[in-house]
């Protein structure tokens, strides 16, 4: 009796290979694409190819509305960003996409999950250390940590000549300039001619979601209102939205503004520096739009707590460990800490730049009669004065013992 696995499959050309290898070692394979909305793949063409390959059976799950509500939306909210820079868009997805797979993996009876992602990148962390909490009894089984299965494909020109004598139909060309990664978050790009330096990122990858660069994007400003409620987005240009919705909406306004392209060297998990080019304009909207609207309605301490957390919450998700009791406290803490963050925010749109136009609240802190410098007001300035002699204490003290001119 085979030994039946579960395969995450994106229908590309590693995964197809890893399908026929997995048929060819004796494995009953159940392949499950998790849609996350990816904006360039066609769905029945891969469910076609997974088919003809032979596994047997081929799951498509729908979690599009999931990732944004579950996962991006309260990364939005730790206005996390990897290393200063990078919205998590892929590490974000692949704990979902584990904990779907492993549900499949319950209902068929497979004792084997199988991932495509390689022994030198991050992915590899984020599906197995995702499983093993999960399900700490799965098998992972990664074939490029495998001599066996490296020495069969030592590159793409042994994939597709594999392809052809299998019958299997690929689209990848041996000299493809670059691979990428895309969900309805983000897509990323990296490897190929990306890993010399001096090569533009903007000039040289075909964007997928930004239709325009900062430098083709229109010469007019665009106009987007968002709303929020308890620092989630709820409407865009005053349309209530599902989570994904909002997510695809801002992806489109801000895609045709050239909003959200950057290209970084980063740090990764397993120890090396890597350069990615990555498109998130509707993640890059929205973190913006929600700091808008937290300046107006979150407490000073509470968001310096929150900007000092920030980072070690998007290490724990670049990392992988979305199911951790240490993310579990975080995702509890940022929810209270957004309780009052309810707002509208109007940005302007030109050219890779996000301008505010204005905000409004009706938890606002802001108070124009504390805070302006007209005279009078609700501000008693003779109070400061023994505000800062209380401030003041230590240094005084310290001064004279010891002098510093």
């Amino acid at each position: 009796m085979s030994k039946k696995c579960v395969l995450a499959y994106s229908g590309g050309l590693d995964t197809s290979v890893i399908l026929g290898w997995l048929l060819d070692k004796g494995y009953e394979v159940h392949a499950v694409y998790v849609d996350l909305g990816q904006p360039c793949e066609d769905r029945e063409e891969i469910r076609k190819k997974a088919e003809k390959i032979g596994a047997s059976s081929v799951r498509f799950i729908d979690v599009k509305e999931e990732v944004c509500r579950d996962f991006a939306f309260p990364a939005i909210q730790w206005q996390a960003k990897y290393e200063g820079v990078y919205l998590l868009g892929t590490s974000l997805a692949r704990p979902l996409i584990s904990k779907k797979i492993l549900e499949v993996a319950k209902e068929v009876g497979a004792t084997v999950y199988v991932h495509g992602a390689t022994g030198k990148g991050n992915d590899q962390c984020r599906f197995q250390l995702a499983a093993e909490a999960l399900d700490p009894s799965i098998e992972i089984l990664a074939p490029w940590r495998m001599d066996e299965f490296r020495e069969l494909f030592p590159g793409r020109t042994e994939m597709i000549k594999y392809c052809e004598a299998k019958n299997i139909p690929v689209k990848a060309s041996i000299a493809k300039p670059y691979s990428s990664d895309e969900n309805c978050l983000h897509i990323s790009y990296e490897a190929g001619k990306l890993e010399d330096l001096n090569v533009n990122g903007m000039e040289t990858v075909e964007f997928g979601i930004c239709k325009n660069t900062p430098k083709t994007a229109p010469d007019a400003e665009e106009e987007v209102v968002i709303r929020f409620e308890q620092g989630v987005p709820v409407a865009v240009n005053g349309k209530t939205m599902g989570a994904y919705e909002i997510m695809d909406t801002l992806n489109k306004i801000g895609g045709r503004n050239g909003i959200g392209i950057i290209d970084m060297v980063e740090n990764r998990f397993v120890g090396m520096k890597s350069r990615g080019v990555y498109e998130a304009p509707g993640m890059t909207i929205l973190y913006d739009a929600l700091r808008y609207i937290e300046q107006l309605t979150m407490e000073r301490e509470a968001m310096r707590l929150r900007d000092r957390l920030a980072p070690e919450v998007a290490e724990l998700i670049y990392y992988g460990f979305w199911y951790s009791v240490k993310m579990d406290m975080f995702l509890a803490m940022i929810k209270e800490a957004h309780k009052w963050t309810t707002g509208e925010v109007s940005l302007k749109l030109y050219k890779g730049n996000i301008i505010l136009n204005g905000r409004t609240s009706p938890n606002s802190l802001y108070d124009q009669g504390i805070a302006t410098m007209e005279g009078g007001g609700d501000y008693n300035q003779n109070d400061a004065t023994g505000f800062l002699r209380i401030q003041g204490l230590p240094y005084r003290v310290a001064g004279g013992v010891h002098p510093r001119i």
